[in-house]
């Protein structure tokens, strides 16, 4: 296994609006009663790249998906809405360092939710400039337009799944990595932005300061479709449920099935590391040795290759 620790610039950010009690319609997850609600904190953080000065997204608002609507309105009274924004959220994604920055948290039922809708302020038309939108490192100063498709209506899709439990905080971290999420639109010029390189992670607890585990799941052999990663303790503390958990979706580039991964976790002590697990249908349970997390920086565990059932 290789291992390097490199610096990434992150942004977390910790999104919820008011704690309130929302009333849904026929068919969403959880209960009505105080004692199966949880509290639902919701970050986003940032991959490191080469390539982008800055990117930056105006948010209008923010739904979570409660597991059987995914193909509600994002208007549908059934979608919680996490956050919302009389003026639009503007964040620079690839500013801030491992920080995390605290808006408040809402109140859910206790159940599963499949989804977290980003809904974007649309780019104004004509020659105003774009909300939505990334600088080069090659040109600074030089807005081009970030086109989201989906964003501004049934909002970027990141696709969880999300467990609420009752009575307790339930962490949970979007990874965002521009190096995936932002896609060239080649010979015709400007970029689009596609939830594909957007990913959800479910936090045993809330992350302070942290460091993460990278990984990049791939597969020669057949599409893996999507896996699920899991980090456990190790050493003074052997966990039976992960510390860090979330879904990754593959994707067919450079003749094979791949999907890069970040995990967030707090450092490692004399005691404690982390081994990270990989389970995918139609293959066998990937196992890492147990490495070592340092605060504010990433270790890398490389290429996994998935290997066949």
């Amino acid at each position: 296994m290789r291992q390097r620790t490199t610096h990434f610039r992150t942004m977390l950010v910790t999104i919820c609006a008011m704690a309130a009690v929302f009333a849904y319609l026929a068919g969403c997850s959880g209960g009505g009663s105080d004692s199966a609600k949880g509290t639902l904190k919701l970050s986003i953080t940032d991959k490191q790249s080469d390539q982008f000065a800055e990117v930056i997204v105006a948010i209008r608002e923010i739904r979570v998906v409660p597991v059987g609507r995914e193909n509600a309105d994002d208007d549908d009274p059934g979608l919680p809405v996490l956050a919302s924004f009389s003026t639009p959220k503007v964040i620079d994604i690839m500013k801030l360092q491992f920080v995390q920055e605290s808006l408040g948290e809402i109140i859910l039922p206790a159940g599963d939710y499949s989804q977290i809708r980003l809904i974007l302020e649309p780019n104004p038309s004509g020659n105003q400039q774009p909300v939505n939108y990334l600088t080069l490192n090659t040109a600074p100063t030089a807005r081009i337009a970030l086109d989201t498709p989906s964003g501004q209506q049934s909002g970027l899709k990141v696709k969880g799944p999300i467990e609420v439990k009752a009575g307790v905080i339930n962490a949970v971290m979007i990874d965002f990595d521009p190096n995936t999420a932002i896609v060239s639109r080649g010979a015709s010029g400007g970029y689009n932005l596609k939830p594909t390189g957007i990913r959800m992670l479910q936090l045993s607890s809330e992350l302070q300061q942290f460091g993460s585990i990278l990984g990049n799941v791939s597969s020669t052999f057949k599409d893996w479709s999507s896996a699920t990663v899991a980090i456990r303790r190790r050493g003074a503390i052997n966990d039976s449920d992960p510390i860090a958990a979330g879904r990754i979706f593959s994707s067919y580039t450079s003749a094979r099935w791949q999907a890069p991964f970040s995990a967030f976790v707090p450092a490692s002590t004399g005691s404690v590391n982390y081994k990270a697990f990989v389970t995918a249908n139609g293959f066998a349970l990937y196992s890492s040795h147990a490495v070592g997390v340092v605060q504010g920086q990433a270790t890398d565990l490389g290429e996994i290759t998935l290997a066949p059932q």
